[in-house]
């Protein structure tokens, strides 16, 4: 498995206090889908630096400062770097994947590789799991589940399942695929080989600062709530709870925008930073 080049001391025992994590500290499966449940409960996704206009940085000090001690979240470069330092100092092996999001895509070939998800190894497993703590949306993965075809999983309440897909390359494309409800639909897709950190470098780079990006144009921000999941869409904010019952609203100014991500997310939102564009800031 591919590990890290910057080998700088972790704080696991902040990082376990920041998702409430008091249970076992070994590299085994129930570990593994309990810390990966744990951590999306406690630390939101957000995109609110590359919304001031900067890439994130992937940096493990400023990632322990701003995820671990602050009252930040972030988005799958910082989530996901995060969760595979503390995965490898409870002994974990973890390979650094780069994924296609295929949410809307007509072909997985549309999209470039921009998302990052984890492939772990746990001693004693027979196969290795998909972990991704960093995925931005409802058919996001809730535990980590084992790399293996045309099973389905019941994660947490969540569906999913995994399949192979054809494809030009030498290596099997796997499909993760989501329940809605009425279809499977698919959520991204990956090839196994391992990427380095410097990948994710140019990645977040890209994904921060592309004009195109939708990161960088609008605030989203999501969580997992203890009746479902809370999004913030632009100004729509979304609570789709776990019976399925949906509820919407458009929020009136950036006001409100600061107000709701800091109450209902835990966020503390950059001084300065206008949410709304069209808007001016608190």
């Amino acid at each position: 498995m591919a590990h890290s080049t910057r080998e700088t001391p972790f704080d696991l025992d902040g990082y376990l206090e920041r998702i409430g994590w008091q249970g076992p500290r070994r590299a085994d499966a129930d570990t593994l889908r309990g810390l990966h449940l744990a951590h999306l409960r406690a630390i939101p996704f957000e995109n609110l630096d590359a919304l001031a206009g900067r890439a994130p940085s992937l940096d493990p000090e400023d990632l322990t400062a701003k995820l671990v001690r602050g009252r930040r979240g972030g988005y799958c470069y910082e989530h996901n770097t995060l969760f595979a330092r503390a995965l490898r100092a409870l002994g974990f092996g973890v390979t650094l994947l780069a994924a296609r999001v295929v949410v809307g895509a007509d072909r997985i070939e549309d999209r470039p590789r921009t998302h990052m998800a984890l492939l772990v190894e746990a001693p004693g497993t027979p196969e290795p799991y998909l972990a991704d703590v960093g995925f931005g949306a409802i058919g996001s993965l809730l535990e980590a589940v084992p790399l293996r075809a045309d099973t389905e999983f019941h994660d947490a309440g969540r569906r999913h399942r995994l399949t192979r897909t054809p494809h030009g390359g030498p290596l099997d494309l796997w499909l993760l695929q989501a329940w809605t409800g009425e279809s499977w639909q698919g959520q991204y897709a990956f090839t196994p080989e391992p990427f380095a950190e410097s990948d994710y470098e140019v990645f977040n780079w890209h994904v921060a600062t592309n004009p195109r990006s939708p990161f960088s144009r609008r605030p989203y921000v999501q969580r997992l709530t203890p009746r479902g999941h809370l999004l913030l869409d632009g100004d729509r904010l979304v609570e789709t709870r776990d019976d399925g019952t949906v509820t919407e609203r458009k929020l009136t100014g950036d006001d409100e925008a600061r107000r709701v991500v800091e109450a209902e997310f835990g966020l503390d939102v950059p001084a300065g930073l206008v949410l709304l564009r069209g808007a001016r800031a608190s």
